[in-house]
């Protein structure tokens, strides 16, 4: 894979006489590509939260894993194990089934991360409405997985991103025990966000959109949380419970706060996008974005 600029990248600890590598486009997927349309633009986006992660350098090295459930399937893709986060293209994305089996490779002949498939299986078996789901263990995130009282309400991304649940920790997801406990978690259409205690968490979207504005809030909740607590728990203000209701359902309406003069309405997480693609593609990544508001 090559890349198409040299803009400052990924230079984080490295020498200063190393060039920081060129950007790899995310929009790989040549002209005469067998996918269908719905498929093109799962592949893209799905890369595109795969750089989004790197970018905020929340990654684990090549682990963690996102998928996205192409629509009118029930294919799901995912990143083959062995490419780091920034390598990811819409091409290389690897197309299993539910029950695991890979369907197509993509550019790469890497397999998959058993333990990955069986965490995102089990969310897509019985959240028919998620069709993105990511799951990172960002220090923050793992810090609040691991407190007994897990996410409080103490600041406005934690109230926005709605109820979460919790999951205790049985060691690696590697068995259908584990599969079989996480669905019980989750079945609440409500929860978008799942606290895997000592380990990490998982967002689940409607949309990639929504999937990557709930990883966000939730990564800088729990950053916030985390600075909060050296007060004291004691010390700290907890808002009112219809307070932080009324937070939550109006965030879920979509940042939809225009004037008059005919803008589509956006469903949760869209604008937001729509801004984040902009810094992608001025950067050089290449998103392939279709833009609602051409700039």
């Amino acid at each position: 894979m090559k890349g198409v600029t040299n803009l400052q990248y990924r230079t984080a600890g490295a020498p200063s006489t190393v060039d920081p590598p060129a950007i790899i486009p995310i929009d790989d997927i040549p002209e005469d590509s067998p996918y269908s349309e719905e498929e093109k633009d799962a592949r893209k986006k799905l890369a595109a939260c795969y750089r989004l992660v790197d970018y905020f350098k929340w990654t684990q090295i090549i682990y963690n894993h996102i998928t996205f459930k192409v629509p009118g399937t029930e294919d799901i893709l995912i990143n083959p194990l062995g490419l780091q986060y920034y390598e990811i293209t819409a091409n290389s994305l690897a197309k299993i089934s539910l029950d695991g089996k890979i369907l197509d490779r993509g550019t790469t002949k890497y397999s998959i991360n058993r333990a990955g498939y069986i965490l995102h299986a089990a969310i897509h078996e019985v959240r028919h409405d998620i069709y993105c789901t990511i799951h990172m263990h960002n220090t923050a995130i793992a810090a609040v997985s691991a407190m007994k009282f897990g996410l409080l309400p103490i600041n406005q991304e934690a109230m926005i991103i709605g109820p979460v649940a919790y999951m205790d920790y049985t060691g690696i997801l590697d068995a259908e025990e584990e599969k079989e406990l996480l669905k019980e978690k989750i079945l609440d259409p409500k929860i978008k966000v799942l606290f895997l205690r000592n380990h990490g968490f998982v967002a689940m979207g409607e949309t990639a959109e929504q999937a990557w504005l709930l990883t966000y809030y939730t990564v800088v909740a729990c950053e916030t949380q985390v600075k909060t607590l050296s007060a004291g728990l004691e010390n700290i203000v907890i808002p009112k419970a219809e307070a932080v209701q009324q937070a939550y359902e109006l965030s879920y309406q979509g940042a939809n706060g225009h004037d008059d003069q005919g803008w589509k309405p956006y469903r949760h997480g869209e604008l937001e996008w729509e801004a984040w693609m902009r810094e992608l593609d001025t950067r050089g990544y290449v998103t392939g974005h279709k833009y609602q508001e051409p700039h």
